[in-house]
């Protein structure tokens, strides 16, 4: 009867280590998935964070970056716990699950509440942004981000055209008689902004905020359900670690 217990134990404990081994793989691959999604925030999908009063977004996806790195190398440690049988390993193992567990809930976290107040930052914010900081001694990221959202979104002004109006750059001399910047225009050309017609400028409802808002609520989306996701996943890891480091401590005994 001892025999049969003591038989029946190692099988568990074999069975547990292929499992634990088969999810530090999908794992490891998740961490670089997470880590992927935040450098692809940062490199690709930041041109618009100097127009964010914030620094919400950016902290998300640092979070990402850092919790993925984490995770990779986790992974690894996690596959030499489990082969070795260290308990030691294991129990440094799922402290550092624990901690890319929180990490990543407080991403989700971050992009669920700068979701919600997403609208409200902008409507205070934008208007002014542009209107003060546009050609600007000291903010050539601010007047890059504001031409290439106009031009990528098809867009004219915070809220309409109109807005430019109150404009520093453009109630200087410095604009040479234009009454929008020519990122506004249709078809830019030097000089195109000293014309607001529809025809030649784009005139769209609702103006920028509205599709810089939905721009970036779609990758708070993205960053959130990735974060929330794998940080789900983990609890079954640190379930199987408990398992594992139970039925060594059981063997050892």
């Amino acid at each position: 009867m001892g025999e049969f217990n003591e038989k029946k134990t190692t099988c568990g404990t074999v069975c547990l280590k292929y499992l634990l081994f088969t999810y530090n793989c999908c794992f490891w691959l998740a961490g670089l998935a997470v880590m992927a999604v935040g450098i692809w925030t940062l490199a690709l999908k930041s041109d618009y964070i100097s127009l964010l009063a914030s620094g919400t977004y950016l902290a998300t996806a640092y979070i990402l970056v850092v919790a993925g790195a984490v995770v990779m190398v986790t992974g690894v440690l996690g596959c030499c716990a489990t082969f070795k049988e260290r308990r030691n390993l294991l129990r440094l193992y799922f402290i550092l699950l624990l901690i890319i567990f929180l990490l990543e809930i407080i991403a989700g976290v971050l992009a669920y509440v700068y979701y919600q107040q997403l609208n409200t930052e902008l409507k205070e914010n934008l208007k002014d942004t542009m209107a003060k900081r546009y050609h600007q001694p000291g903010h050539e990221a601010v007047t890059s981000a504001v031409d290439q959202l106009q031009q990528e979104f098809h867009c004219c002004g915070s809220n309409n055209s109109q807005d430019w109006r109150d404009s520093e750059w453009i109630r200087s001399g410095e604009a040479g008689g234009r009454v929008v910047p020519d990122s506004c225009c249709k078809t830019v050309v030097a000089s195109c902004g000293q014309r607001d017609h529809a025809s030649n400028i784009y005139k769209v409802e609702g103006g920028c905020i509205t599709k810089l808002e939905t721009f970036i609520q779609e990758h708070l989306r993205v960053i959130g359900a990735v974060g929330t996701g794998i940080a789900c996943v983990q609890v079954f890891g640190m379930i199987f670690t408990c398992c594992l480091y139970r039925s060594l401590k059981l063997e050892h005994y």
